[in-house]
Order: C-alpha cells, then sequence, then structure tokens
C-alpha cells in the first residue's frame, strides 16, 4: 500500500531528465526514441514488487523522444524504476526487453540490498525484485556553510591518487566507519600532515561490484569489481561508501566529505568513467541503457548485434550522440553545483574523440563542450589521452584547458631509475615539463603535465622495485591481465627478503623516483599509501581485491616512517619554493628562457651533459626565481658512485641525499650542511639535491 494515498498522475513534462521533486510530487523524464510503451514503476521497498504501475500515454505522456510524467503526493525517498518496450531486433541495434526493470540515467540515488541480483538482469525472465532502484533526491537543503571553492592553480597543486574504501577498509585505520565516506573524513588530518593540496578519488559513483563474478584460485574466497570502473548510474554517489547505507544519507556523507576538505586546504577531484558501462557487451545484462535505447547510448560494431569495443570491457558509450553528450554535461554540472567537486579526470578519455561510428575525429564535440562550459570553467580537466584499442593522444589531446595523464613522464623515469641504456635525454625533458611530446600544443604549459611514477594501474611503489613480473594470479585470470612491461627491477631477489642490503638498495630506489618526481616540471600526483610503501604483494592488475591485498595497512605508518618523513619533506619543499613550481609556455619566449636560463643540464663535468647510450647520469640546475634560490638535481642511475663537478660562486646546502639513511637523507634549508669544494660525491643509485639559498 502506498504511504501516500491514493495516486492521480497527470502528464508531467519533459525537462528536466530524471526525478524533480516540488512542493506537490515529483516529475519523471526519460529518452527513448524507439520505445513503443514506457512504464513508471514505483516500490516501496528494495525487495519487493512495485506498488503502483503508471503506464505512460505516448498522446499524453511523451513530448517527441521524451516520455514524462508527474505523480502528485510523493516525494523524496521514493523508489522508482521503468519498464520499457519496443523492438528486439539486435540485428538492428535493438534491444528492448520488457521483462526487465530499468534504472534512469538521470538516477541521483541507487536503492538495494541483497535483492540485487546481476545475474537476473541477464537472463530471462521478469527481474523486478531483484532489479535495482532509484531514488529520489533533493540535494538544495544541505547546509554548505558558505564553502566555496578554492580555485588552488594547477602549477600549486599536488595530487593524491587514492581509493576510498581500501583508504579506511583495514582495521588499522583505527575509524568508526571504515570504507566511506565518512571513515575518509576522520583522515584528513593525515592528508593534511603529509601535505597533498588534492585528493583524486577513484570512482566514487554507483558501480556494479557484481560485474567480477569469480573466485580467487589460491583462497576460494569470491572476488568483486573493487576499483568501480563499471558504472551504472553516472550521478548517484556510491551506496557502498555510506556508513548508513541509505541512498539518501549518503549524499550529504559525500557533501560532508567534500565541504571537511575544502576546510582542510584540499580539492576533491573525481575519476569519472563515461567511456563504458558495467552493461558489457552483447552477452551483458539489461540493467538501463541498453533497455531504454541501445543505438543510442552506445557505439555499435558494423553488425549492430556487436558493440565497438574502445574500453576493453565489452561496450563503448557513444559519447558524442547528442542525447549523451547531454547527459555527460548534465552530470558533470551536477557534481560542481550539487557537491561542489573541483575537478575531474577522464578515465580513457580519447574515447570522446571517436566519432559515432568509432573512428577519431578533430575537435570532437563534447570535448569542446565540457571545456567551453560555464559551469565547469573553474574546475580542473584532466585527460588519460588514450584507449585501450590504440588511440593514443598523450600531446595531442584536444583543446586549450585540458591536463594530462603523462604516462611517457612514468615509463622514462622508470627506466632510467632501474638502469636502462639510452634513457638520458628522456630523462632530461620529463624534468623540463616534457616539452617534446606536447610540442604541437602552441598553447601548453608545463603544469599541465600531471606526472607520476605509479597510479592505481599497475605496481605500487614498493612494488616496483620488489618485483620484476606481475603476479596476478589471486584475481582468477591466469596471470594474462596486467600489463606486462612495468619497467621495474627487484633489486635482486623478487619479493620479499630479509637482506639487509637488498632492502637498504630498494629504500633508496623508491627516494630516487619520489625525488625525480617532484623536482620535475608540472603537476606531481603520488599513488596513496606509496608515502609508507603499501604494497600488493605483487599484484599490477588489484582491480577485483576488496581485501588486505588493495587496502592500505596503516602500521606501515610506523615501520615506514623514514620514507613517510621522505615525502611530507619533499611536499613542502616544492611547495615553498617558486624555483620548483615555475612553470613555462610552449612557443614563447619564455619557453626558449627556460631551456637556456631557468634549467640547465650538466654531466660530471660542468656543461657537458652525457647525452650517449650508455650514460647513467644527469645534473640539473634549476636557476632561481625572484627572491627564491638555486636548486642543483644530480641523480645517478650508474652501478658505482661518481663526482660530480658543482657551479662556481655559489654555496651550496645538501637538502637530499638518498645514500643517507634517515633522517640524514633530508634535511631543512637551514639545517642542511654546507658542500665544501667544487665537487660532491654520489653514491651508486642515488639522488642528491642542492639547494644555495638567494642572495640578499
Amino acid at each position: 500500500m502506498c504511504p501516500y494515498g491514493p495516486l492521480i498522475p497527470e502528464p508531467g513534462r519533459p525537462y528536466p531528465l530524471g526525478a524533480a521533486v516540488d512542493a506537490d510530487g515529483v516529475n519523471f523524464s526519460i529518452f527513448s526514441a524507439n520505445a513503443t510503451s514506457v512504464e513508471l514503476l514505483l516500490f516501496d521497498s528494495d525487495d519487493s514488487p512495485p506498488s503502483h504501475t503508471f503506464v505512460l500515454d505516448p498522446l499524453v505522456n511523451k513530448t517527441y523522444y521524451y516520455w514524462h510524467i508527474f505523480i502528485p503526493g510523493i516525494g523524496i525517498g521514493q523508489r522508482y524504476a521503468y519498464r520499457v518496450d519496443g523492438p528486439y531486433r539486435p540485428e538492428e541495434g535493438m534491444r528492448f526487453d520488457r521483462s526487465k526493470v530499468l534504472l534512469d540515467p538521470y538516477a541521483r540515488g541507487v536503492s538495494y540490498g541483497d535483492n540485487w541480483s546481476r545475474a537476473a538482469a541477464g537472463s530471462s525472465g521478469d527481474n523486478a525484485i531483484q532489479a535495482l532502484k532509484a531514488v529520489v533526491t533533493n540535494g538544495e537543503t544541505y547546509d554548505w556553510q558558505r564553502d566555496t571553492p578554492l580555485r588552488r592553480p594547477l602549477s600549486q597543486t599536488v595530487i593524491y591518487e587514492m581509493h576510498l574504501r581500501g583508504f579506511t577498509a583495514d582495521p588499522s585505520s583505527g575509524v568508526k566507519a571504515p570504507g566511506t565516506f565518512s571513515g575518509m573524513q576522520e583522515k584528513i588530518a593525515y592528508l593534511q600532515e603529509l601535505g597533498v593540496t588534492a585528493v583524486e578519488l577513484m570512482p566514487i559513483t554507483q558501480y556494479d561490484e557484481q560485474e567480477v563474478n569469480r573466485r580467487n584460485p589460491l583462497t576460494g574466497k569470491p572476488l568483486r569489481n573493487y576499483w568501480g570502473y563499471a558504472p551504472i548510474a553516472f550521478f548517484a554517489p556510491h551506496l557502498g561508501y555510506s556508513a548508513s547505507g541509505d541512498p539518501l544519507a549518503v549524499q550529504n556523507e559525500l557533501r560532508d566529505l567534500v565541504r571537511a576538505l575544502h576546510q582542510a586546504g584540499i580539492e576533491v577531484i573525481l575519476d569519472v568513467v563515461y567511456n563504458h558501462t558495467a552493461e558489457n557487451d552483447h552477452k551483458g545484462p539489461t540493467i538501463s541503457f541498453r533497455g531504454l535505447e541501445n543505438i543510442a547510448y552506445y557505439m555499435l560494431a558494423q553488425d549492430p548485434r556487436y558493440y565497438r569495443n574502445f574500453s576493453g570491457t565489452g561496450n563503448t558509450v557513444d559519447t558524442n550522440h547528442s542525447v549523451v553528450r547531454r547527459l555527460i554535461l548534465d552530470c558533470l554540472r551536477y557534481w560542481v553545483s550539487e557537491f561542489h567537486i573541483d575537478g575531474f579526470r577522464f578515465d580513457l578519455a580519447s574515447v570522446f574523440s571517436r566519432g559515432q561510428d568509432g573512428e577519431p575525429i578533430s575537435d570532437a564535440p563534447i570535448l569542446w563542450e565540457i571545456e567551453s562550459d560555464p559551469v565547469l570553467a573553474g574546475t580542473k580537466l584532466i585527460a588519460e589521452a588514450w584507449d585501450a584499442s590504440g588511440l593514443y593522444q598523450l600531446g595531442s589531446f584536444t583543446g586549450d584547458r585540458w591536463a594530462e595523464w603523462n604516462g611517457r613522464f612514468r615509463d622514462d623515469v622508470r627506466r632510467f631509475i632501474r638502469g636502462d641504456e639510452d634513457t638520458v635525454r628522456d630523462l632530461a625533458w620529463r624534468l623540463s615539463g616534457s616539452f617534446d611530446i606536447f610540442r604541437s600544443k602552441p598553447s601548453y604549459v608545463s603544469y599541465r603535465s600531471i606526472n607520476y611514477i605509479t597510479c592505481h594501474d599497475g605496481f605500487t611503489l614498493h612494488d616496483l622495485v620488489s618485483y620484476e613480473k606481475k603476479h596476478n594470479l589471486a584475481n582468477g585470470e591466469g596471470n594474462r591481465d596486467g600489463a606486462d612491461a612495468n619497467y621495474s627491477w627487484n633489486c635482486g631477489v623478487e619479493g620479499p627478503t630479509t637482506d639487509p642490503n637488498i632492502l637498504a638498495l630498494r629504500s633508496c630506489q623508491m627516494r630516487n623516483l619520489l625525488t625525480i618526481l617532484f623536482m620535475a616540471r608540472g603537476t606531481p600526483m603520488l599513488l596513496g599509501g606509496d608515502e609508507f610503501a603499501r604494497s600488493q604483494g605483487g599484484n599490477n592488475n588489484a582491480y577485483c581485491q576488496d581485501n588486505p591485498v588493495s587496502w592500505y595497512d596503516w602500521r606501515l605508518m610506523e615501520s615506514n616512517a623514514g620514507l613517510l618523513r621522505f615525502v611530507r619533506e619533499l611536499i613542502a619543499l616544492r611547495l615553498r619554493h617558486a624555483t620548483l613550481t615555475a612553470s613555462y609556455q610552449l612557443g614563447s619566449r619564455r619557453y626558449e628562457e627556460m631551456l637556456h636560463k631557468r634549467l640547465t643540464y650538466h654531466g660530471v663535468q660542468l656543461g657537458q651533459p652525457d647525452w650517449g647510450t650508455k650514460s647513467h647520469s644527469l645534473a640539473v640546475h634549476y636557476h632561481g626565481v625572484a627572491g627564491d634560490g638555486n636548486f642543483y638535481l644530480i641523480v645517478n642511475a650508474y652501478h658505482d658512485e661518481l663526482t660530480f663537478a658543482l657551479p662556481v660562486d655559489i654555496s651550496w646546502r645538501r637538502l637530499i641525499d638518498t645514500a643517507q639513511d634517515s633522517p640524514d637523507d633530508f634535511y631543512g634549508e637551514e639545517e642542511a650542511p654546507w658542500v665544501s669544494g667544487t665537487q660532491i660525491r654520489v653514491g651508486a643509485h642515488s639522488t642528491v639535491v642542492l639547494y644555495a639559498p638567494p642572495r640578499c
């Protein structure tokens, strides 16, 4: 029985899409161009049959492609879904199925419990009880306490990429609500002390954990989608990250987190996934988009029974279809307006550069619309400038605002540090802002290179120096998943060891990599947990490991306190000195000035960098900007110590020496020992940073 009494529907209106609540009731609107009938279902609970079914009359409840209805007397918290009927002709790309209950693509909240069954959504028969339900929400009443965007310049930004659940899921986190938005809020003081200025959250919109349906062959325990790259509701916070488990309360739990992070001076960047959905390939379940208008939401193959798969997950969203473009823009605006999100990292963003036939296009409409949208004008836009089918656009991604994940930085720095040949010149380019990669973009500024050594996808920093091969058997894919080219070096032993010499070398290598990351021109991104050497046991693709393999072990803060201190000091050093955060634009005299006056390269002898194939060392002089001092970075990836000549007439302090144990590996500017003479010895596989205070 409906708690609101008799419900007498009205025609409704086509805008806005989704569920819009007012004082009198709720308006519902969805897009479907080829449906022959649409039913709105209301539910009293997740696991009950519909309490009300409203059949929409196409003469009354349809305006062009939009089906709509207004239901007086209901409000916030109402669960709802749709049945949509139409032609089932896969050979024409149409996959309507009236037996399937569908989630609203504009659902702001999603409700489910043990009732949800992905299997039921993918098999024959009615799944009304086992389906996901959308929930009517309203965020206009939230008290933001005068919260405003921080608008920190990208040049002054340090990004911390993290998995929200994994951050506090382990009991060692000590939080009251582990694995939730509230649990993360309890750890804000830690992030503040670490010194990062922005958190980049792996997907926090509603995704399907059941998208992985296997067991760990080593333990027999079930696996599930953990990373979140299986979206099903782009507008809804993931219910699994709620401390209360309430689809309404989770809205404000996320808002509370964002507001608290802003109060701590930390911005929030969301990793958003618009390139595919959890409905997967032609054998996948019908959850939402497929049953509403398959030919609009997805790129179909030449044989429309199948999907183009530029995402590697079975389907590809048709991001340049006009209806999908509107959905993406509405979604981004929603996160900025209703949740005060500061920026977005777009997963496999090169999919946005593909037309409806899948072919790459220039000036893709969706990219220009995002870049020029007034609501998004102050947000950070970061592209993963490639897709899973070989469209690699690093350095050529469309637009004048977009920053780009610099995968070349990751690979080139790794190769140099592990001692590969012919890597010195590439290292020099990465340190200078990767202008060789971005030379085709006259508007490019060096801070738009998002530099990273590690990210969620691949080895952690600890594992990068501890494993030469991936160890992914626990994922249940026969160790076939995950990248094979990791450019890693185990320092002599694969995996765990008690050998003190190997452990010391690994520690030194981690600090070498981190030092280069924070000394390089561009915007540094740190993988969460690397600051205290979090390990995944050599698993470089832990997307299905919602367990201690992926969770942050906070006990490492004590056992690896020296590394944690080192990272804190690195971040603080970078943000204190304009010389280290200075940015330069390509195609201008400032760029030439940077190369010849602001950054100069040396080898063991001044003015003589060794660009040879066998070279494994480089020295870089960062000439001080106005009011700041000089820095001298020396990296030695050779297997023996080397002696480097130093610029004359400059008094240097030794800030960093990764060959030393903590705390002697990092000194403050005032306490750092002076360097005597005109030369300095740099240990094998180590890095030194010198600092010369500005002259009065």
